[in-house]
């Protein structure tokens, strides 16, 4: 019972944190979300690092309704796969691009329960701009950690950017994780590669700055 009981705590958190979601992007234009990001070159950054090429296949997690798709379409990438666990943030995303590119593939899901991203084919990238950063607990990240690994290739990139220890303690109104490049690494694993990392402040809409530390890691074993 116990297992049981812990099951339907879990769901219930996650139907809070999809009605959370869903709200925000419901009741705000996406140019006044607070991780709107109007200069994407930070990320660009690191996939050039990576060399990886137009026909590589990437996912975007917890994209939200990210200008990144769009410029990596304007750049010839026809392989993308965004996901969120808000399908209003998709919708938006969807609404933006939808007669203007092809190429894009919109998943609702959870990292941490997936039902979908599990049966993915392997990626060559797997891109997190401010997901990992929300989930505080142990069990989730380690949730997150597996499905990374499940389909991520060999040799394959995990590009993050969560906040760093010199950041806000919350974010949207939900408590967060800080991260150095260290507790990045250790949260990947041994069977990662740090290839590249900095410390980038991101200037919100509202003008307010939040510290991000960038990685890019190489998946080797």
């Amino acid at each position: 019972m116990v297992g049981f009981d812990r099951c339907i705590i879990k769901k219930h958190l996650m139907r809070n944190l999809k009605e959370h979601w869903n709200k925000i992007y419901k009741k705000n234009t996406v140019e006044k979300l607070g991780w709107y990001e109007e200069d994407v070159s930070p990320t660009l950054r690191l996939i050039e690092e990576a060399g990886i090429g137009p026909n590589a296949r990437i996912l975007n997690v917890g994209a939200g309704a990210t200008t990144l798709i769009d410029t990596l379409l304007e750049r010839g990438y026809d392989k993308l796969m965004a996901t969120d666990i808000s399908e209003a943030a998709l919708k938006k995303l969807t609404e933006r691009i939808i007669g203007k590119f092809n190429g894009v593939e919109c998943i609702v899901d959870d990292v941490t329960n997936p039902a979908i991203l599990s049966t993915l084919e392997p990626v060559d990238l797997w891109i997190d701009r401010a997901v990992l950063h929300f989930f505080t607990e142990e069990e989730d990240r380690s949730a997150y950690n597996k499905l990374m690994n499940q389909i991520l290739r060999k040799y394959g990139y995990v590009l993050l950017a969560q906040f760093n220890l010199d950041s806000a303690e919350m974010c949207s109104g939900l408590p967060v994780f800080r991260y150095n490049i260290d507790l990045l690494q250790n949260t990947v694993g041994g069977n990662f590669k740090l290839i590249s990392h900095f410390n980038y402040t991101y200037t919100m809409p509202s003008g307010d700055k939040r510290p991000y530390i960038y990685a890019l890691f190489q998946k080797v074993d």
